[in-house]
């Protein structure tokens, strides 16, 4: 059940914290408990036209009645967003939700000045849709009810998934907020091959937007595994397995398997870098 009374606050209204907020009130969370924070008077009225909500230029005063902190300005600044905001969140207490890749939860507790109940999340792109899939990590200063209330915030864009340990959302991030760039290379080589073949590019990319969309249905809501629908469309002797014979030859999975490695392993990279960067 969705706790409608808690006041969210929104530090930077992008698109990734704009789709949360289209989400909240589509779901008929009350735009009164949603304020945003831009940095000028113009981009603050133009936000508030688009969003629905209240917002404004000053992130003390949003803190100050807010029970829940989305902060979702860029990684490069965080470090002096939070400085500013320190004294009002440590007087607020309010539950601190970051969207920021690569910053982890004792990073931003500390420089909020500790002692904060603290959220990390990395959603993904089609989030943007309502579409999207959420990793979630919680330090241990955050409570049921605070975890049911950052819920709230990401089942608005799509489906939520939390991790036990931190260092999970580096696999996280290769395999969700990543991965939807490698369908769409595997795609992009799939509406290549289709053209070659005489088909024309805007047909092809429908045609395999398509087979993309009706492919994730088919694992979504058969119950079905990946192997077990892969086995259904393989007849023996048939053309699919053809197809799936050259993948195997190949050696697409562990392909695949470096991929998410190379990316797993640049998460960690980064991540370490924008500590050090901030010691």
């Amino acid at each position: 059940m969705i706790n409608h009374t808690a006041t969210i606050a929104f530090i930077g209204t992008g698109n990734m914290a704009g789709a949360i907020i289209g989400g909240l009130l589509e779901q008929g969370y009350p735009a009164r408990n949603i304020i945003g924070t831009t940095r000028s008077p113009d981009s603050a009225e133009k936000a508030s036209k688009a969003l629905g909500i209240q917002v404004t230029t000053d992130n003390e005063a949003a803190v100050a009645q807010a029970d829940v902190v989305v902060l979702g300005v860029k990684p490069q600044v965080m470090q002096t967003v939070c400085a500013a905001l320190g004294t009002a969140i440590q007087q607020r207490q309010p539950l601190v939700v970051s969207i920021a890749a690569g910053i982890e939860t004792a990073t931003l507790d500390q420089w909020l000045g500790g002692g904060l109940p603290v959220v990390r999340c990395m959603p993904n792109t089609p989030s943007l849709l309502g579409a999207g899939v959420s990793g979630l990590f919680a330090n241990p200063a955050v409570t049921t009810e605070q975890q049911t209330l950052a819920e709230t915030l990401f089942r608005a864009v799509g489906m939520i998934q939390w991790v036990q340990q931190e260092a999970d959302m580096h696999t996280i991030t290769a395999i969700c907020g990543s991965a939807p760039a490698y369908f769409y290379r595997f795609s992009e080589a799939l509406v290549r091959s289709a053209e070659q073949r005489g088909l024309a590019a805007a047909d092809a990319q429908a045609l395999v937007a398509q087979v993309a969309l009706g492919a994730a249905r088919m694992m979504r809501e058969t119950g079905d595994t990946p192997t077990q629908l892969r086995a259904k469309v393989s007849s023996p002797g048939g053309t699919t397995v053809e197809a799936l014979r050259v993948f195997d030859e190949q050696g697409l999975d562990a392909l695949v398997e470096a991929a998410v490695d190379a990316c797993a392993t640049r998460s960690v990279t980064l991540t370490d870098e924008l500590a050090s960067k901030h010691d």
